[in-house]
């Protein structure tokens, strides 16, 4: 075979490739063909595609930003820039998890609209990357299917902008935990490395925040609308060129890492803060970043995570379970006593004390939490 032909060949396997990950997404989908604002009540055709994280440490083959971080791609990853960036209030940034959870929580929110509309009482979905299910049940306030049309709609849609981001935070969060406990997605021993690393829920909360900016955007398209709401957000909590966000993670590289390759990374440093103490996440700033004198004296920046207060004072009832099929799922189920199936309000704080626990016993009390004055989680170097 000529090598011009070679090349053929390969492109056209790379491109089937690209076009079976992207599943209904070859297809022309109008959330993405009018203003963002429109993808509540229109829906997609598909869930989002599978993207994987990076750890925020300076081995081989992390990437690192600055301000540039591309585009953005619901469907497709031509022209996005994806890797780890460093905030000054924000600390370190995974712009990948931050990408998955605004397109989840853009997904969920729709998903959510269009069972609300239906006055449906139970629906479900499970992350590509995991074999969970979440159910989500839904009790209406008397009256509701008699609503008239235009009130009915104002009503779910903002009913819909707060369960995507509560579902996708929940459902982003059980990923974690399940990588904690021994669960592989991709098949290689380098996940639990990653398991509420730094990094991880911060970024998957700045993303739900992105994705709820952008999906009140009225001009632009959705793709648009979430570079636009990404950009700002990084503004916000002060992004730092790509070289900081190196320098960052080689600074504490041997105290809350060690490792020069993914598959041998051994992580100490972790933030198992989800808001359950006092309703925000609080990101873990690394102490004394190199030349970087807007880090100094930084302060972090806490965000509350999303709840379903929104849907309690229309007089809606909303519950989450979330049903473990993945092999590890008897080391969580006998944490809290259960034999099928998760409560998020009722069994995280368990779960998430079971593994500061852990941690503390494996790396050292001086790698658990410590509260400011405002009562957060810290996690500081020792």
């Amino acid at each position: 075979m000529k090598m011009n032909e070679i090349v053929r060949v390969c492109l056209a396997g790379a491109m089937l490739v690209m076009l079976a990950s992207a599943g209904c997404g070859l297809l022309p989908d109008r959330a993405l063909s009018g203003p963002a604002d429109q993808v509540v009540c229109r829906g997609f055709n598909a869930p989002p595609r599978i993207r994987y994280g990076t750890y925020p440490c300076d081995i081989l083959g992390t990437p690192y930003l600055g301000g540039d971080t591309g585009s953005h791609g619901y469907y497709w990853p031509f022209f996005e820039k994806d890797g780890i960036a460093y905030t000054t209030r924000g600390g370190h940034i995974d712009i990948i998890h931050l990408r998955i959870a605004a397109d989840w929580t853009a997904y969920l929110t729709a998903k959510s609209y269009k069972h609300l509309m239906k006055g449906d009482s139970e629906f479900s979905y499970k992350l590509a990357v995991d074999r969970s299910r979440t159910y989500v049940r839904i009790s209406y306030p008397a009256g509701w299917a008699s609503l008239p049309e235009a009130p009915r709609k104002a009503i779910a849609r903002k009913m819909a902008l707060a369960m995507g981001p509560y579902l996708c935070f929940t459902t982003v969060t059980w990923h974690e935990i399940l990588t904690w406990y021994g669960y592989k997605c991709i098949g290689l021993p380098v996940e639990f490395a990653s398991a509420f690393s730094w990094e991880d829920s911060f970024s998957n909360l700045v993303g739900t925040r992105v994705a709820v900016r952008a999906l009140q955007d009225t001009k632009h398209s959705y793709n648009k609308a979430v570079k636009i709401a990404m950009d700002e957000e990084l503004r916000v909590l002060g992004i730092q060129p790509a070289r900081v966000a190196r320098e960052a993670a080689r600074s504490v590289k041997g105290r809350w890492y060690t490792g020069d390759i993914a598959l041998f990374v051994d992580m100490k440093k972790r933030n198992f803060d989800i808001g359950l103490d006092d309703g925000c996440v609080t990101p873990t700033l690394v102490p004394s970043v190199p030349d970087c004198p807007a880090c100094v004296d930084a302060e972090p920046i806490s965000y509350p995570v999303p709840t379903l207060e929104t849907p309690a004072e229309y007089g809606f009832s909303i519950s989450v379970e979330i049903e473990p099929h993945e092999w590890e799922k008897n080391k969580i189920l006998r944490i809290v006593h259960e034999k099928n199936r998760i409560n998020p309000e009722i069994h995280f704080p368990a779960i998430m004390d079971h593994m500061r626990r852990q941690a503390m016993a494996w790396y050292g009390p001086e790698y658990g939490p410590e509260r400011d004055q405002g009562q957060h989680y810290v996690y500081r170097a020792k």
